[in-house]
């Protein structure tokens, strides 16, 4: 580890761990055909001669018992082949990932408005549709619980609370100068994900079952779909090319319909196809948790925070699926980059009649993390200070480690450099004065800016997801297919898999080609999420390629009498001393010295632990760490804004692919910039979701993209050995957004010469800044306090 250290901060790698800039300036594997339009998705399959359609229909209440549905007119709708119920399946009905409570159609009750009854099956995809209108549903409704509030009142909850703690947080608290009590709500997101809800499934012989699914769990898809029909999981195979997007919102929600149109094949003896409308997959399908969170804060004159003590709440929804691993998330980036001396920390799991919430990119670490900068823009305008210069003195101390709430120690922080680096890049400090000059002679429009840090833990919080499996042909003419258990959704997955088969061999990346994602080629996969898609499956492969080297590298070796450790694969050869062979000569001969040359590849991570009954451990492999600077303008008479300028410092270690990792790290900020501002779910007083389509559910657009958007890699390498001393780049570019809603908050809290922190809730629409702003210069006047 102290190599790795001295090499990082002389900004030098190793060189067994250079990933070469030919390699490294390799474009996305599927680009060419994404903008062509011949990239191959579900949907596009060429589809079987016998395939019939499937659909669904819902419930029109939140909560209830079925009494009686009356299908008739279902059945004599044009094309009608098939109609099914929860009485019809032959095996499991409930399809919950982790813990009971997901059937796969209402069997009895009804838990949200949305929730699927029945399927049908009909010749085309419109006679499908139409037909699930016709149903007669009878339901005797009970009263729902659609909020936090309600939920907290009535005692409900998907699973019980946790709670972490470090030192004595109520004595801290006595013993403060200064204590500060908050409340933030924080809603949450659509997936809106391009290419929606889509299976189809081919029925082989016997009960043998082909299934094409846009999932980025194709292993919990296979084990679903076989004990919904009653059937091993070896009968089933997962096949799975690409999707148009997850964000999380495919990996465990996709496998409901690819069970249900399975179940219509196996009863049907025909390939089925499911594809949700659009409008359909946004109501019945699981969103980001929302989440009302409290916290009390004791700290000094300097802003130095002694003792925190925060509540966390989430919208579960109807069911458990991933929640209690999101809470814990929510909890575990409670801190995001700062100390806190003593602390406590609680999670609740509130249950509701919604559709259940699910994972969403960032995997409720956004939801914790934006308490802990809401916590520091408090107490910086309580004590007089820039809000930077008390995140500052809060963070996290450099390579002293320091103890998270959860007992891990923090040894790699490279925040206080990258904080740094983006103050001089950015101006920070000339453009605080310069904003200060603008908003005192600017009655109107009023300047916002903020600079927010992230750190961000790296690896599944539930242990025995972390690890991977691979599988590498090398062909006789020296080409190579690789397959792993990753899914590719557009972030660039295949495309960096490629580069380590090609680094790892030496060769081409021509030579490489990545194959679907398929259950009989890698089985027992964990899902790709968690920004460990990359780390795991990257590990993995490179375990396969080495055992193939190794083999390779034994037989030249003995050729020329040399040491097989001392073989070199690099520029399309193998090299020792002076001898040299190309890859090409090298792999016939070895073809015909009867030398294996596949392999399958595994990977586990080390060193994480976390016991949950204590919460205490290591739940993250390493952090990575980040930080951005934004500037925004209010119009103080409307409430719009417009994001000026954004400048953002991102740690991806050693960089295996900086095109993608920046295009990554632009999306992820976008994304998360949509969370906080635009992007609002909203529901009718019975539960249903009226946010429902486009145009009525606001993504952030190209006009919203700030006209300066520099966007920077730290790079250096990860102290962790990970593949290539890389850093996962997924997930912690999304939190970078928060300094979006702090710089909304600056330029509102401007109205009163920074002394009053204006508690805004997310998403920060037009709407919400203008009461806000309406509010405080109520409060300025002595009237009400903004809410």
């Amino acid at each position: 580890m102290r190599k790795l250290i001295e090499a990082r901060d002389s900004k030098q790698l190793p060189s067994d761990h250079i990933v070469s800039t030919k390699v490294k300036n390799t474009p996305h594997e599927s680009a060419v055909r994404q903008v062509s339009g011949t990239a191959r998705y579900v949907d596009d399959i060429p589809e079987p001669a016998n395939l019939q359609h499937a659909a669904v229909g819902m419930s029109e209440v939140a909560s209830g018992k079925l009494v009686n549905i009356d299908l008739s007119a279902v059945w004599q709708s044009e094309g009608v082949c098939d109609v099914i119920l929860a009485k019809d399946v032959p095996g499991h009905i409930d399809i919950g990932p982790v813990f009971k409570g997901d059937p796969l159609l209402a069997d009895g009750e009804i838990k949200f408005y949305g929730q699927a009854v029945f399927a049908v099956l009909a010749k085309t995809v419109q006679q499908a549709r139409v037909a699930a209108t016709k149903a007669k549903i009878e339901i005797q409704q009970t009263p729902s619980i659609l909020t936090i509030k309600s939920a907290k009142k009535q005692n409900a909850y998907v699973r019980p609370p946790h709670f972490m703690k470090r030192g004595d947080t109520k004595t801290a608290l006595q013993d403060s100068e200064h204590i500060l009590t908050g409340s933030l709500t924080v809603g949450g997101q659509e997936h809106l994900y391009l290419e929606g809800q889509v299976s189809m499934v081919m029925p082989e012989e016997e009960d043998r079952m082909l299934v094409f699914s846009s999932s980025q769990h194709p292993s919990e898809v296979q084990k679903l779909v076989a004990e919904v029909l009653g059937i091993k999981l070896h009968k089933v195979v997962v096949d799975m090319r690409r999707m148009g997007g997850g964000f999380g919102g495919k990996e465990t929600q996709a496998a409901q319909w690819s069970c249900i149109a399975a179940l219509l094949a196996a009863r049907n003896r025909c390939a089925v196809k499911l594809r949700l409308p659009r409008q359909q997959d946004m109501i019945i399908t699981g969103k980001r948790h929302p989440f009302e969170n409290e916290f009390t804060v004791g700290f000094n004159a300097q802003g130095k925070i002694s003792a925190t003590d925060i509540n966390l709440q989430g919208n579960c929804g109807h069911s458990p699926d991933l929640s209690d691993a999101i809470v814990d998330r929510a909890m575990f980036h409670a801190d995001n980059a700062y100390y806190y001396p003593h602390c406590e920390i609680s999670g609740h799991r509130m249950q509701t009649n919604q559709v259940s919430h699910t994972a969403y990119r960032g995997f409720g670490g956004p939801q914790g993390m934006i308490v802990a900068e809401a916590i520091l823009d408090a107490v910086a305008r309580k004590v007089g200070l820039d809000p930077l210069t008390v995140r500052k003195q809060n963070l996290y101390s450099d390579f002293t480690g320091d103890m998270t709430p959860y007992h891990m120690q923090v040894h790699d922080n490279i925040l206080p450099e990258i904080i740094a680096k983006l103050e001089e890049s950015s101006d920070y400090w000339l453009r605080r004065e310069k904003i200060k000059q603008f908003n005192e002679g600017s009655p109107v429009i009023k300047k916002g800016l903020a600079l927010t840090p992230v750190k961000f833990g790296i690896s599944f919080t539930a242990k025995h997801l972390n690890q991977a499996g691979a599988l590498v042909h090398v062909y006789t003419d020296g080409s190579i297919q690789a397959n792993h258990g990753g899914t590719e959704m557009g972030q660039g997955l295949h495309t960096k898999i490629s580069q380590i088969v090609a680094t790892e061999f030496g060769v081409s990346i021509d030579e490489v080609d990545i194959t679907s994602t398929r259950t009989d080629k890698v089985p027992n996969t964990s899902p790709t999420a968690a920004s460990s898609g990359t780390d795991l499956n990257g590990k993995a492969v490179q375990n396969a390629c080495i055992s193939i080297k190794k083999r390779l590298a034994e037989f030249f070796a003995k050729k020329v009498h040399g040491q097989a450790e001392d073989v070199v694969f690099m520029n399309n050869k193998l090299q020792l001393g002076e001898h040299a062979i190309s890859w090409f000569e090298v792999v016939q001969q070895a073809y015909f010295d009867r030398i294996s040359l596949s392999a399958n590849g595994f990977y586990k991570t080390p060193k994480i632990h976390y016991d949950r009954e204590t919460g205490q451990g290591r739940p993250f492999f390493y952090f990575a760490y980040g930080a951005s600077v934004s500037e925004v303008s209010i119009d103080t008479l409307t409430g719009e804004y417009k994001l000026d300028r954004v400048d953002i410092l991102h740690d991806v270690g050693a960089s295996i692919n900086p095109a993608i990792d920046k295009g990554q790290i632009e999306g992820g900020f976008i994304q998360g910039m949509g969370w906080l501002t635009t992007e609002e779910l909203l529901w009718q007083d019975q539960g249903r979701l009226i946010s429902n389509n486009l145009a009525t559910y606001k993504i952030p657009a190209i006009g919203d993209t700030p006209k300066i958007f520099n966007v920077d890699l730290f790079e250096q390498a990860n102290i962790e050995n990970s593949i290539y001393h890389s850093k996962a780049v997924g997930e912690p570019p999304f939190m970078l957004a928060i300094s979006v809603w702090c710089a909304i908050k600056d330029a509102i809290s401007s109205l009163s010469e920074g002394k009053i922190d204006p508690p805004l809730s997310c998403p920060a629409t037009p709407e919400k800044v203008l009461r806000c702003v309406i509010e405080m210069q109520n409060e300025l006047d002595g009237g009400v306090k903004c809410k």
